[in-house]
């Protein structure tokens, strides 16, 4: 097959720092390559993935994410260049809504984002013939009259992840510096279980300055550290020595790389039970799910117990990049044969 994969213009593929989409994006375009197919990504110009770019705008548009003239330039650009593909895999939110001015084009979109706010009615008016994938159940199941083609778990690769020994002497929580990631939740259950924290993600925008500055700078101290915004080999390393990984989130989040990435290094996850944390974290052997700060602070502790293997072994398995891959070219040759 030929397939043009475009991704959103507000950070290089793959990102130099934060970007949960855009890592996938690029394992997506990678794999699809390694599978054999012809595969053209259509991103910014300071992206590095190794597969044929096209691009319009030359660098990405992180400082302006969700203004509407870059992604417009983009998007529009894109479909213009994508014309005679087999297949366009759209990651943007804009991009699928102008698919019905481009008649003949097979085009399929990966929702990112929660379909329990304002992105549904979005979702809903979708042409026809654009097929949806969701990433988790949990994603989904706010609007089950939505019509999604497939769910698809994220993937990656864990050859690219060091396996750590989890003897660093700390637990970890990266995610942006906002209420939804709850850093000032994994600040709680350390404190309670009386464990060093070490703390990494994006804080940038003006509400992520103001979260911190209210709910995590005011208790920082020599076991609750903020490292600030890592680059990805050092969030790696982080995760390698870190005895659990805290995704402490209180709302639908649809999936969260951070999990796969994490048991991947052998860490295992202390999450909550909401979002698709129940289908990424297998109680009791991979992580454990946690009712609140109180058991989660008891459940670091018992995280030791668990056997890092099992963790690695779960992303070698199921949540691999050659199962995602799989499982999108099943879809996309669905799609052709309609």
């Amino acid at each position: 097959m030929r397939i043009a994969l475009i991704a959103p213009p507000w950070a290089p593929i793959p990102p130099k720092l934060y970007g949960g989409i855009e890592v996938v994006v690029d394992h997506l375009a990678t794999g699809l390559q390694a599978a054999g197919h012809e595969v053209v990504l259509f991103t910014t110009g300071d992206s590095t993935c190794q597969v044929p770019r096209l691009s319009t705008l030359a660098e990405s548009e992180g400082r302006r994410i969700g203004n509407l003239v870059p992604e417009l330039l983009h998007v529009n650009a894109a479909y213009e260049a994508v014309r005679g593909f087999d297949i366009v895999h759209d990651h943007t939110v804009l991009g699928p809504h102008l698919a019905h001015l481009h008649e003949g084009l097979k085009v399929v979109t990966t929702v990112h984002g929660p379909l329990d706010g304002e992105l549904a009615p979005l979702y809903e008016r979708l042409p026809d013939r654009v097929a949806v994938v969701a990433i988790s159940h949990a994603q989904r199941r706010p609007a089950p009259h939505i019509p999604i083609a497939r769910v698809i778990h994220h993937g990656v690769d864990a050859a690219d992840f060091p396996l750590g020994r989890g003897d660093g002497g700390y637990v970890l929580f990266v995610g942006r510096l906002s209420p939804d990631k709850g850093a000032h939740r994994a600040m709680e259950a350390a404190y309670k279980a009386g464990v060093k924290l070490l703390m990494t993600g994006k804080m940038r925008d003006p509400s992520e300055v103001e979260y911190f500055d209210h709910f995590v700078r005011p208790y920082l101290n020599e076991d609750l550290v903020y490292l600030g915004e890592v680059p990805h080999e050092e969030k790696l390393a982080l995760m390698a020595g870190a005895s659990a990984l805290l995704f402490p989130i209180r709302w639908n989040e649809p999936f969260g790389m951070v999990m796969i990435e994490a048991m991947a290094c052998g860490t295992p996850v202390l999450a909550f039970p909401e979002g698709a944390a129940p289908e990424v974290v297998e109680d009791g052997r991979t992580g454990f799910l946690c009712h609140d700060e109180a058991s989660m602070a008891e459940a670091i502790a018992r995280a030791t117990t668990l056997d890092r293997g099992a963790c690695r072994a779960a992303v070698e398995g199921y949540f691999s990049t050659d199962r995602m891959v799989a499982e999108h070219i099943a879809l996309f040759e669905d799609v052709l044969s309609r």
